[in-house]
């Protein structure tokens, strides 16, 4: 079982420009079904073997197009995102960085009406190695199958997170890179509960970062809910309060923005919480020692 994408997944790419055609190239190389594209000039031909259609609804009637990732540029992403909703795809992955915040407010409202799940905006999006399933920007060749959960806001230090477990000889079971914008459509507590749910998944990494509060939404979560163990780092430790740190939501504006706060109710909650990203590969791999877990 995985989380979100899998063997079932048909993929659609919405914004079949450079980097969107780059991209289905190398998710394609790694083994998932891409199944159509959309550019609104391009109706009919093909990039790559894929064919382009014009809208959302055409690709998913003709090809069963059930997962959407979005490089349409900041201006027309929320149109983007609204129009996969329409056409009733499942999930919605959008990587478009620099999505206006009022556009992404009339998103979050217009999805709450949807059974769509939206991964992003403003991030690398999801990749389940045992399937050979990569929907986002992930460099395929650092993930390995297994049965480590990862959870990031950042999608740098999913790489480097998946990089070390991967050194350390642990795989992975999804890897979730959820953004790191003010509003995003799936929050850590959301997509640590499905790696909490899924049964093929036995421990998670949460990469957390300051600002906002949906790393201590995640503690609450985690102390309720979850048994399995957790390793969880928060970046930008080192920020000061009020500079925007990276991505848009990395920004101390509250108590809760604060990374030792974070860290605080993260520990509070049973999570192993390290200090430095060099430690998380070797932390996981230390804990599912004890649990008796390592495979």
């Amino acid at each position: 079982m995985a989380v979100l994408v899998d063997q079932n997944t048909r993929l659609l790419v919405q914004g079949i420009g450079t980097e969107g055609a780059n991209h289905m190239r190398r998710s394609i190389a790694y083994g998932t079904n891409v199944v159509a594209a959309i550019h609104p000039k391009r109706g009919g031909e093909q990039q790559d073997g894929v064919p382009i259609f014009t809208t959302v609804d055409q690709a998913v009637r003709e090809t069963g197009a059930n997962v959407s990732i979005i490089f349409v540029p900041a201006p027309g992403a929320a149109d983007a995102i609204l129009e996969a909703a329409a056409a009733k795809i499942p999930l919605i992955v959008c990587i478009t960085e620099g999505i206006p915040v009022l556009d992404m407010v009339r998103v979050k409202a217009a999805l709450q009406s949807t059974g769509s799940i939206l991964i992003g905006p403003n991030c690398p999006g999801v990749i389940t190695p045992g399937t050979k399933t990569r929907v986002g920007i992930m460099p395929g060749d650092v993930f390995m199958p297994g049965r480590v959960g990862v959870v990031s806001r950042s999608g740098t230090l999913v790489y480097e997170v998946v990089a070390q477990l991967t050194a350390e000889g642990i795989g992975q079971s999804t890897c979730i890179g959820v953004g790191g914008d003010p509003i995003i459509g799936t929050r850590q507590a959301e997509a640590v509960r499905m790696l909490n749910e899924d049964p093929d998944t036995d421990a998670i990494v949460l990469v957390g970062e300051i600002g906002g509060s949906a790393e201590q939404e995640a503690a609450a979560y985690i102390k309720e809910h979850v048994r399995k163990p957790v390793v969880a780092f928060i970046a930008g430790a080192t920020a000061p309060p009020g500079r925007r740190m990276g991505h848009a939501g990395a920004i101390i504006s509250g108590e809760d923005g604060k990374a030792e706060n974070k860290k605080a109710a993260l520990r509070a909650a049973g999570a192993v919480v390290s200090d430095s990203p060099a430690d998380i590969g070797a932390t996981m791999k230390r804990i599912l020692a004890e649990r008796g877990l390592l495979r």
